[in-house]
């Protein structure tokens, strides 16, 4: 394939040439995904399970994690892996699977406070059953209304095509963010939700990037086949590549430091604010603009560019 010097940029690597590549690679992926959902479904955290969350503070004192897990356990639940923060150890996090009554953990604060004093504090959560399924329920129609207000725009911004392709791609960017935290198992909670909506706010950004140069060059130039409209893609992707990098990189970069500096209670949500941004960008170049190639190289051309290619 022969590149002109019209689209003024220098093709070093043939994104639509290794379409085929990089859809068989989404596609593997997303079966991976959907198998690890069918057989070990998500790791959810507490927001969504039925469960009781303990937040402690020791006022003027500090505890290891090993000391936290030997005073739980002297309260009978060994099979908890509390969390300790704070500037020098004195808050402690622990997620039990089940809803405790009132007495249980007022027999845990107890056994704190008869070795940390009296100044021991807790905050305590607690999900029912009936909360955790309406707050999956929640989830679910928050991403597919987010989806829905996203084809909407692009359609009418763009074309149905460019829509199509587009919300394909971010929803695919969401479900990696998904099928990965079911593989490796990593626990799901509402900062994790947070980051999937998050990951589709950045992911529009880029693509609308993209196809508003590709409608640009489109604009002042006249596509009469495959050939030239794959080099009129791969111009694009290539004309708008170092701002897409640039813009990535810059909350790549934030979300980074955040998962190595930050804590614990951020960590899982900046590293799937992490999988998500990058999935963006590859999806933006490998995904949406290859399939609106593929459905516009499908589009039957109208009378009247039949008549005038006739004429020409």
């Amino acid at each position: 394939m022969n590149y002109n010097t019209k689209y003024q940029t220098k093709i070093r690597f043939d994104f639509v040439r290794n379409r085929k590549k990089f859809f068989a690679f989404s596609i593997a992926l997303t079966i991976a995904g959907i198998l690890s959902l069918l057989i070990f479904n998500l790791n959810y955290g507490v927001d969504f399970k039925a469960g009781t969350n303990m937040d402690i503070s020791l006022s003027g004192s500090s505890i290891t994690q090993d000391e936290a897990k030997q005073l739980l356990a002297e309260a009978g639940y060994e099979d908890v892996t509390p969390t300790v923060g704070g500037n020098r150890g004195e808050r402690v996090t622990v997620r039990f699977e089940t809803v405790l009554e009132q007495s249980e953990t007022n027999h845990i604060m107890k056994l704190f406070k008869d070795k940390y004093g009296e100044d021991v504090s807790s905050e305590i959560n607690i999900v029912s059953p009936d909360m955790a399924r309406e707050l999956g329920i929640k989830t679910i129609f928050a991403i597919i209304i987010a989806s829905v207000a996203i084809m909407l725009y692009v359609m009418l911004r763009f074309e149905w095509r460019m829509a199509l392709a587009m919300n394909i791609a971010i929803l695919y960017d969401a479900f990696v963010v998904v099928a990965i935290f079911s593989i490796f198992r990593l626990q799901v909670d509402l900062p994790f939700i947070a980051a999937v909506l998050t990951t589709i706010g950045y992911s529009i950004n880029d693509k609308i990037v993209i196809f508003d140069r590709i409608r640009e060059n489109m604009r002042f130039n006249k596509v009469k086949n495959f050939d030239q409209l794959a080099e009129l893609v791969n111009a694009s992707i290539w004309q708008t590549m170092a701002r897409n990098i640039y813009t990535v990189l810059t909350v790549v970069i934030v979300a980074v430091c955040l998962f190595l500096f930050g804590s614990e209670s951020i960590r899982l949500f900046s590293l799937a604010k992490i999988i998500g941004l990058l999935s963006g960008a590859y999806s933006t170049i490998c995904i949406a603009s290859q399939l609106w190639l593929v459905m516009k190289n499908k589009q039957k051309p109208n009378k009247q560019a039949v008549k005038a290619q006739s004429a020409s």
